[in-house]
């Protein structure tokens, strides 16, 4: 159960990092406050958040501009679902649904980020104005790390246990799963540095696919153990983001509040950005988080 005692605890036994100091989340030479809303609009029509799904070029601006206007700071685009039954979408493909949407968000100041592991698709992605490179692979992160280097991108550094999402693996059930997070994305962090990404975030990956979390409410229990115990990650300095799940099991015919709840423990966790498909869900929480406290007192 969560509770207080919960939370003190947990606050008790890791006062390094709750007090560590992270890295502003800054994104096309912007500092954002936080925790910053990226929505998320999804190009290919295999993604389980039917509502996210955007069947035309038309309908993804839109969404996008929607999205801005409800209080996202940056809005993420994919062409291909993330899903293990899902499709396969090869680059070029991608690269044909996506640089229309970017580049009519981008002339219109809305700030994109291109979610991908594919090199072809990040460059195509950047050059046509995304700032953000939502990194879902490792297989070819040099040349990622060095794109995103040359344009000036903030790396949303995922994590993955394979090449890519799609390469399925297992994660950390039994045991802690922190101390191999850590290890992860510091080592990567480090790789990206060298190859120039002047702004990093790490994203432990609680919104992909793991073949050991098939069971609803054991994913559930993990995604939520994982996303707040963020404040454990911050010892590496980055800003983190989650992507908030819904939880479907859980919550059923409520599923679309799930991510309002997670997005309350992501925030007590320390996350710096809420990857959500409910934008005005999340901008809600955070302001209600931001502007109460519990000692009664009131901010102005």
């Amino acid at each position: 159960m969560i509770s207080l005692r919960a939370l003190a605890d947990l606050a008790q036994r890791y006062p390094e990092a709750l007090e560590a100091p992270v890295a502003p989340l800054v994104v096309a030479g912007r500092t954002l406050d936080t925790p910053a809303i990226m929505a998320t609009v999804n190009l290919s029509r295999d993604s389980t958040y039917r509502e996210s799904i955007a069947p035309t070029v038309e309908s993804a601006v839109r969404k996008a501009r929607v999205a801005q206007a409800q209080g996202a700071a940056i809005v993420d685009i994919g062409a291909e679902s993330t899903t293990a039954r899902a499709a396969r979408v090869g680059a070029e493909d991608q690269v044909a649904r996506l640089v229309p949407v970017i580049e009519t968000c981008a002339a219109e100041g809305i700030a994109v980020s291109v979610e991908t592991y594919e090199p072809e698709v990040a460059e195509r992605g950047l050059r046509a104005g995304a700032c953000v490179l939502n990194m879902t692979g490792a297989l070819h992160e040099d040349r990622l790390f060095e794109l995103a280097g040359e344009h000036g991108a903030t790396v949303i550094l995922c994590y993955v246990g394979g090449d890519h999402v799609r390469d399925i693996t297992d994660v950390t059930l039994d045991d802690d799963p922190f101390p191999g997070l850590l290890d992860h994305f510091a080592a990567r962090a480090e790789r990206a540095r060298s190859c120039g990404v002047d702004h990093l975030v790490i994203d432990p990956g609680m919104g992909f696919y793991y073949g050991n979390l098939v069971d609803p409410l054991t994913r559930v229990r993990h995604q939520a153990q994982v996303i707040l115990g963020t404040l454990r990650l911050r010892v590496l300095g980055l800003p983190i983001c989650h992507a908030l799940p819904h939880a479907f099991d859980l919550f059923e015919d409520h599923f679309r509040s799930a991510e309002g709840f997670f997005a309350v423990l992501a925030t007590l966790g320390g996350a710096s950005l809420l990857r959500t498909h409910e934008v005005p869900l999340a901008a809600a929480v955070v302001k209600a988080m931001t502007v109460l406290d519990v000692e009664g007192t009131t901010h102005g």
